[in-house]
């Protein structure tokens, strides 16, 4: 019972002095109070959980705010919802003896805000599907729901004042004279200073006596001012310092608890290495990881993790050799798997700071600086409308780009036309000015991680990527690359020589480009044509099969044509061992079909190929011909050649080539049964056995019954 009474005591004290209710400011910074008509508003009054059920019993009346506050659509609403807030909770009631009335007390009327990302569950209770949801209650049940932000104050007004005329008759005047979101009093109301409300409107009227043009810019500094703290932000929270990171310069050893402490439940990213003591790889690695591990200090975690001591956290991750090598940031990962060597350990980890820090906003004038500088961007494309589920996907994305491109994301409306953006969101790349897009565009393939991923590592090499030890198998693997060699020691030819590649590739991808756009018109003029032949007819079975009919643009049976280069001096004995040429004859062009180990190395008119655009494009034709039209070279002997068929018919045709391994097996195992009689003497004679096969009827009997 007393706790009964000091909870009524507490409630009449909060009602009293319009302290907000579940709001106990530890987590927040304190909100300052803002002025409307040269009166004090306190913060509104924020909702939480905990206490929902005691404020919406609180008053008889409570409009509510749901919002997301990193919502476009939340954070346009916002100055509406604050100003109708303050012009309400200013207003007096009409009516003689009501001049002194307080909004709040007199009408029982509140208003306040639930954040949504905070309590997510709560906003699902109250059946809030979209941002921002504002919802009337009368008696802490549901009375009347607003969907979105193109509600008005003059749209909220009318049911707001319904309400209030409903629960005291006669006290609401005829007309209102509504504020526009932003401003600091209504219409005809007086223009303050918020920050010194008294103080400034003596001056005013002083400086309007003196000058009466001082009064007209009065009225424009105060909606100046008034404009500039309207606007509502997310409220700032208390951050703690940051510490800093690998403050002594050292691989931090850690163990299960500490790696969870430190790694997993934390957003600071880390660079770890899992290894064991008598591996020699990880031996050979120790010296250049501990040096990176100076260099990074003050700017990265790096740590490392014994496998023989830690295995259970090792087998919790999931390793499949040592060493490997992984960068942690609040639980995501992604697996370094570049060179070991000092050089490598740090431009990754350079390149990991950069991009763990999230995805920058930019705008036309910062990606062109940025595109002088990488040779790939990608470039996610958002509006107002774009969701807080799409920006969560977004950020998903980063870590596994460390090493190979950039993300960033824009809304300005100068990218939008210079890439001819019309729907949002929308992912590009742009290769050295180059755009591919990312064709789905449902919300679902937007926020699909996996697929967003999978694309991107089909298109986040460069259009002429440096052929390197880490690349080679992405690079080589499943395509016909056109691989010049060319010789760094001389600077003018080798920037004459990749100007020469870059404008092969170009001039080759828009053939390809155009060429498919030909392919897809062709397959759908063939569709039309059957529906069309169809219709003539009369034959609805074949009009139904005609439409049913899928264009299928399948490039797998089209081998795709990439382009790359390679160091001919560094590589010079992979080189010569390989495809036979010496990087001291100039530089060199060669086709390889790494699947087929097989490549081209002259044109079809039987000259080296040269790192020239014309040369390179008229060989590409001669060898993706079918058949091709220059014969082909062998990157093995012809023996590997050999076996390395059968392998791949193996890997190719499973069933067919066992089913015929069986049948040579089940011949073979035949006629060995057949040879084994035969030298065993096992197999029928009829000379040996005739008698005894021989029938009464082959001979001749007397009438006793005798065989003569």
């Amino acid at each position: 019972m007393r706790l009964f009474s000091f909870a009524l005591l507490f409630g009449a004290a909060v009602l009293a002095t319009d302290v907000p209710l579940g709001d106990d400011g530890e987590d927040e910074a304190p909100r300052e109070n803002t002025y409307f008509n040269q009166k004090m508003v306190p913060p509104m009054q924020r909702l939480s959980a905990d206490t929902w059920e005691q404020d919406r019993l609180a008053s008889k009346w409570l409009m509510v705010k749901h919002f997301n506050p990193w919502c476009s659509h939340c954070i346009a609403f916002a100055p509406t919802f604050q100003t109708l807030y303050e012009f309400y909770y200013t207003s007096t009631p009409a009516g003689s003896g009501n001049e002194n009335a307080k909004f709040t007390e007199f009408y029982d009327f509140r208003f306040g805000e639930l954040d949504c990302t905070v309590y997510g569950d709560e906003c699902s209770k109250h059946n809030v599907t979209t941002y921002p949801t504002t919802i009337l209650y009368k008696d802490g049940e549901t009375f009347k729901t607003f969907h979105g932000s193109k509600k008005n104050i003059a749209e909220l007004s009318v049911e707001i004042e319904a309400a209030l005329e409903s629960t005291k008759p006669g006290t609401r005047p005829a007309k209102l004279d509504l504020p526009a979101p932003g401003d600091a009093s209504t219409p005809g109301g007086p223009k303050v200073d918020v920050s010194s409300p008294s103080k400034d409107s003596t001056k005013t009227k002083e400086a309007a006596k003196a000058d009466p043009s001082a009064d007209a810019k009065a009225d424009a500094d105060a909606k100046a001012k008034a404009a500039a703290v309207a606007p509502y932000r997310a409220p700032p929270k208390k951050s703690k310092p940051q510490p800093t990171p690998n403050i002594n310069g050292t691989s931090v050893p850690l163990t299960a608890e500490t790696f969870q402490a430190k790694v997993t439940l934390t957003q600071e990213p880390w660079f770890i290495k899992f290894y064991a003591p008598w591996c020699h790889h990880c031996q050979a690695m120790a010296p250049h990881w501990e040096q990176m591990a100076k260099d990074m200090k003050g700017r990265l975690h790096v740590g490392e993790v014994n496998c023989d001591v830690e295995s259970r956290l090792c087998k919790d991750v999931r390793l499949r050799g040592y060493p490997t090598i992984l960068f942690f940031k609040g639980g995501e990962r992604v697996e370094y798997d570049g060179l070991r060597g000092l050089g490598d350990f740090i431009q990754y980890a350079d390149k990991a700071i950069d991009i763990a820090s999230g995805v920058p906003d930019v705008d036309a004038a910062s990606l062109k600086a940025l595109e002088a500088k990488e040779e790939v961007i990608f470039v996610y494309f958002y509006d107002h409308a774009t969701t807080t589920e799409d920006f969560t996907a977004l950020e998903r994305l980063p870590l596994s780009l460390i090493g190979r491109a950039k993300l960033v994301k824009t809304q300005d409306p100068k990218l939008f036309e210079r890439y001819k953006i019309t729907t949002w969101p929308r992912l590009i790349v742009s290769r050295e000015g180059r755009p591919t897009y990312y064709t789905p565009l449902t919300p679902r393939e937007m926020r699909d991680t996996h697929q967003v991923l999978t694309w991107m590592k089909s298109v986040w090499l460069p259009i002429v990527p440096e052929l390197t030890a880490s690349n080679a198998r992405e690079i080589m693997d499943g395509k016909i690359v056109v691989l010049g060699i060319l010789n760094r020691d001389d600077p003018d030819k080798f920037l004459k020589a990749q100007r020469e590649m870059k404008s092969a590739a170009n001039e080759w991808m828009d053939k390809q480009i155009n060429a498919f756009q030909r392919e897809r018109q062709d397959l759908r003029d063939a569709k039309q044509t059957r529906i069309e032949e169809a219709e003539d007819r009369g034959d609805q079975r074949a009009l139904r099969a005609a439409k049913s009919i899928r264009i299928n643009m399948d490039k797998a049976d089209h081998k795709e044509v990439a382009f790359a280069w390679v160091d001919g001096i560094f590589w010079q004995r992979w080189i010569r061992t390989t495809y036979g040429l010496d990087v001291k004859d100039g530089d060199r062009v060669i086709i390889n079909d790494e699947d087929n180990r097989q490549y081209w190395d002259q044109t079809i008119t039987g000259n080296p190929i040269n790192p020239s655009r014309t040369g390179i494009l008229e060989t590409i034709l001669s060898v993706t011909a079918s058949p091709p039209k220059i014969k082909s070279k062998l990157t093995i002997s012809s023996i590997e050649k050999v076996f390395f068929d059968i392998r791949v018919t193996f890997s190719e045709h499973p069933y067919l080539s066992m089913g015929c391994i069986l049948g040579v097996l089940f011949g073979l195992v035949s006629w060995y049964r057949g040879r084994i009689r035969r030298i065993r003497g096992g197999h029928f004679r009829l000379e040996e056995n005739a008698r005894e096969y021989k029938s009464p009827l082959l001979f001749r009997t007397n009438i006793n019954g005798k065989a003569d």
